[in-house]
């Protein structure tokens, strides 16, 4: 049985990594999958070949006009937008006063206002017809520090507020938005970080503190966003479901070790 049939859902960042992994799962279920990305990738052949009613729009998030676009056309073909998941989003690592205004600027623009332009582009719909699940893709580092990410913590700590504020605002019309927070998962965005040499510490350094020591797979945060939008989660609203192996449960320092669990 496929749990969402016939369903229509908006998927932003959509050619890789978590958003990829999320439009084959939607239309491996049924779901009517509309693809929103800059880049183009021919995976999402796979994507089309599960469902025949998902399209792929080559646009960039922070353009309003493109966005509210897609969701008009999305509307004008299937009448309805049933879920969108926000997962565009970019890195670009440094502490304040390394990190250059131009690069403050992007990520801020493309990981908090293009998923303020996503929520909004659905709202008018998701308003008419009294029911929707939206489901942003924050980040652990939207709800715990990391040295170094100064301006990709403050895009997601953005984005897990304007999650909440979204389903405070909007839950009285059957509206549900949640953010889901993934760890560190093993997208294509993350191995051109982790993946240099001079990073092979932390690479090691992450797993283990990683409470399941290893990385996350992006079919993983899928089924977390899969949860979210079927009637399972009916009940389910202005959560942050973290998603991250452990990694922010707390710290281990050996000491279970010493007492010969292994």
């Amino acid at each position: 049985m496929k749990r969402l049939e016939n369903q229509v859902t908006i998927i932003t960042g959509a050619a890789s990594g978590i958003g990829l992994a999320c439009a084959k799962r939607f239309a491996a279920e049924g779901a009517n999958v509309i693809g929103v990305d800059i880049q183009t990738n021919d995976e999402w052949l796979e994507v089309a070949d599960l469902a025949p009613g998902c399209a792929f729009h080559q646009i960039d998030v922070t353009d309003a006009l493109a966005q509210q676009q897609v969701a008009d056309e999305t509307v004008e073909k299937f009448g309805r937008i049933d879920s969108i998941i926000t997962a565009a989003g970019i890195a670009e690592a440094g502490p304040v006063n390394m990190l250059e205004e131009e690069s403050w600027d992007r990520v801020i623009d493309i990981n908090l206002k293009g998923s303020f332009l996503s929520i909004k582009s659905v709202l008018p719909t998701m308003m008419n017809q009294r029911s929707g699940s939206i489901i942003t893709i924050a980040s652990i580092e939207g709800i715990v520090g990391t040295e170094g990410g100064s301006a990709y913590n403050a895009s997601k700590g953005g984005v897990v507020l304007l999650s909440k504020n979204v389903a405070i605002d909007y839950g009285r019309m059957g509206i549900r938005c949640n953010a889901i927070c993934p760890g560190f998962i093993n997208t294509p965005l993350f191995r051109s970080i982790i993946d240099q040499d001079f990073m092979a510490d932390v690479k090691t350094d992450i797993q283990k503190c990683t409470k399941l020591s290893r990385f996350g797979e992006p079919e993983e945060i899928a089924g977390v966003a899969f949860f979210l939008a079927s009637n399972d989660a009916s009940f389910v609203t202005g959560q942050t479901i973290v998603a991250d192996g452990g990694y922010t449960a707390g710290h281990s320092h050996g000491i279970v070790e010493m007492m010969g669990l292994v």
